[in-house]
């Protein structure tokens, strides 16, 4: 690291003049180039995607999107007076010319019979497209919307719900420039310098258009979903600033200690810099950890968030370098330039020294007090129910949402989130009659509000296929509806079709949803046990120890969980109001929740490498293990505590955007990293490493040998079993 870090100090001005070149490449190759997102749920083992499968090959037409447009007549007037028809049929006929568009079902044609509520005041047309909803464009979202509220009057209420609809109310990145900005002022108070508070800021904010740049480009060969631009973002900001925080707090203790401005920089990049590497090395793995869930859209964003933190990484390793060279004092604050122009040496007191003598008087004390603090913040988990919300949690504003409520008033909740059932079924009468059974069955059930009448979509010698729609009696979202579609799968269909030729397969955007969360539930152990054993191994590289690493997984759990019970308790509950997105209980989004794992276990590995490796660091050069976590929680904590109070900071202002999903996310990562930096890594770990005592640095010889050595130094070190011995 001491070499290429050189190299950026004494070339400062060709590595400044690159990246600049580079980040304009970038941004030019992708505008060229395009990209190519795809937001496609595609699961090929689930019924539903059989079920689109089926229609797709049958009848195109029938295989996309359904929308449903509701109409609503205010002033005591029923949508089936002749000047409110009129509207909403030029309404129709208008959104039957959309692309994509394959045909309108009117509420007021004989098939959509059924489409107009009991008081006549509340009826919705059924528009289909030829495409998934999935991978439809904001663009087709935003036309469709605006298409139909353009038909809004006095007499008439217009709303549209569906997928495509959700694309076009899809928002930004909620209060991010907040968040910028915050991040900012606490850098100012961190450094009691303007210059060297920017510098993290600059470096980062280089980073992410390259890298935002670079998952376009990517997007060609890894099917990403359009919203991954919002996920880089928020990881890069967080953990790009963080990396800068480190290096630049070590080049200027670098400073105070009286070194040169080039020695300073470049010991920082052997250091801290080196800890970067191997954190974000960690989060990468704990990202691409997605890919073995076998996800296409969950592996895209594994993959984009993974190219947003190499870019963030990039940069904190060879432009920060380059600009720290061209300020090089002037990153201290006057008073600190006054002490080193006096002589004056760097004092080992204040809060954290104190703090850090109070942890090693009585160790099991503050681990056991954060401990509690933990388990009542997980203990929401155990009530914690994965599933798909649905659009009745959305903004009162949004299309979707009034959608939702007038469907709900009119014919009850499940009509926002029907079930579409596609059937395979011969030409004779038996095969017929199967299913006349089937669907009287099926309207039969505690847990149907309705059920249409079946249509044919094509006939192919002796084989037919129908398809017709289940209106639950709960909404989307509710588990009622799960338990009724997991019942009709298993007892009700099988019951009725038993002895005769005809399948049913069960469909639709609320059926993709559930199945999409049982395949992720499935298949999490798996993914939360690759992403721990893999992280093991590459702090056990690190750091030459067995039970460092081992307790910095164990305690990744416990924030975790922490993190994921105030979610539940958020969401779940419904303890989160309006401020979070939570006005309405409901379940959390099982892709969410995996990725949250995801990169919360890579953030919070970064703190332990920079605790663990600064220990490390002491314990090398002193072979005293109480010594060395005293001195490694004193010089850190500060850093640790700071960059943490970035991070939630900048989390945090996600909050303050309309799209639930990044509120949650926003909420999510920064319970984490308040608890992991302000319990964990300064209570917890410390405590425990001194307790564990000459144990922290255990590792079997043959391991040992095995494993590559990376070290955190400056500088070499005598080896650590000869000061031991010594001592």
């Amino acid at each position: 690291m001491r070499t290429p870090a050189t190299w950026c100090f004494r070339h400062r001005r060709i590595v400044v003049a690159g990246w600049l070149l580079l980040v304009a490449a970038l941004i030019v190759l992708s505008q060229a180039a395009g990209t190519a997102f795809s937001n496609s749920l595609a699961l090929p083992e689930t019924e539903s995607t059989q079920a689109f499968q089926l229609l797709q090959a049958n009848s195109p037409a029938d295989s996309g999107d359904s929308e449903q447009v509701v109409i609503a007549a205010k002033g005591g007037a029923t949508v089936t007076e002749p000047a409110i028809r009129s509207q909403a049929e030029a309404l129709f006929a208008t959104l039957a010319t959309l692309p994509h568009v394959t045909g309108v079902t009117s509420p007021y044609a004989a098939i959509g019979a059924g489409q107009t509520s009991a008081d006549r005041t509340v009826a919705f047309a059924t528009l289909h497209y030829d495409q998934p909803g999935d991978i439809a464009t904001v663009a087709t979202g935003k036309l469709l919307v605006d298409t139909a509220r353009s038909f809004r009057s006095p007499t008439l209420d217009v709303a549209v719900d569906g997928e495509v609809a959700i694309k076009g109310a899809e928002g930004g990145l909620g209060g991010v420039g907040i968040g910028i900005l915050a991040a900012g002022l606490v850098l100012l108070v961190i450094f009691g310098s303007l210059l060297a508070a920017s510098l993290p800021l600059v470096s980062t904010l280089i980073a992410l258009p390259a890298a935002i740049s670079g998952v376009g480009l990517a997007s060609h060969l890894v099917a990403m979903p359009e919203f991954v631009g919002q996920i880089v973002v928020l990881i890069g900001l967080g953990v790009g600033v963080d990396y800068a925080l480190f290096i630049v707090t070590r080049m200027r203790q670098g400073l105070q200690s009286g070194r040169d401005v080039e020695s300073a920089i470049v010991d920082a990049v052997a250091t801290s810099g080196r800890a970067v590497l191997f954190a974000g090395a960690v989060v990468c793995v704990s990202l691409l950890g997605l890919l073995t869930l076998g996800v296409g859209l969950l592996s895209g964003i594994g993959v984009a968030a993974s190219i947003g933190v190499l870019f963030t990484m990039a940069t904190s390793l060879t432009l920060l370098p380059a600009l720290l060279g061209f300020f090089g004092l002037k990153v201290l604050s006057r008073r600190q330039r006054r002490a080193i122009a006096m002589h004056v040496p760097a004092s080992e007191t204040g809060v954290w020294w104190r703090w850090s003598a109070v942890v090693a008087r009585r160790p099991a004390v503050p681990a056991v007090l954060a401990l509690v603090v933990i388990g009542a913040l997980t203990t929401p988990l155990f009530s914690m129910r994965f599933g798909t919300a649905d659009e009745g949690n959305a903004v009162p504003t949004s299309s979707t949402r009034q959608a939702y409520d007038l469907l709900a008033k009119g014919f009850g909740p499940g009509f926002s989130g029907p079930l579409a059932v596609a059937a395979q079924l011969g030409s004779g009468p038996s095969d017929t009659s199967t299913l006349r059974a089937m669907t009287a069955a099926i309207a039969a059930d505690r847990g149907v509000s309705a059920v249409s009448e079946p249509r044919v979509l094509s006939t192919s010698g002796s084989s037919r296929v129908v398809a017709f729609v289940i209106y639950p009696s709960t909404s989307p979202q509710d588990e009622a509806t799960t338990d009724l579609v997991n019942r009709l799968r298993s007892t009700v269909i099988p019951d009725a079709v038993r002895g005769s030729g005809v399948r049913a397969l069960i469909g639709g955007g609320t059926a993709t949803g559930i199945d999409f969360t049982h395949v992720l539930t499935r298949k999490m152990p798996i993914f939360v046990g690759i992403v721990v054993l893999l992280s093991f191994l590459l702090l056990t590289m690190l750091l030459r120890s067995i039970l460092i690493p081992l307790t910095a997984a164990l305690m990744n759990v416990l924030s975790t969980g922490a993190s994921l019970g105030v979610l539940s308790a958020a969401y779940v509950w419904g303890w989160g109001g309006s401020a979070l997105g939570a006005s309405r209980a409901g379940p959390v989004d099982a892709a969410l929740a995996v990725m949250v794992f995801a990169i919360l276990f890579g953030l919070s590995m970064d703190y332990q490498v920079f605790l663990a490796a600064r220990i490390r660091e002491e314990w090398r050069r002193t072979g005293d293990n109480k010594v060395a976590v005293s001195r490694g929680l004193a010089i850190t904590g500060r850093t640790i505590t700071a960059a943490a109070l970035i991070m939630i900071v900048v989390f945090g202002s996600f909050v303050l955007g309309d799209d639930r999903m990044l509120n949650m996310f926003g909420l999510g990562l920064a319970t984490a990293v308040f608890v992991d930096a302000f319990l964990v890594r300064v209570a917890i770990v410390p405590a425990a490493m001194f307790l564990l005592g000459r144990a922290n640095w255990w590792l079997p010889r043959p391991l040992d040998a095995v494993l590559p050595h990376f070290d955190v130094d400056a500088e070499p070190r005598a080896d650590v079993r000869e000061l031991a011995g010594a001592r």
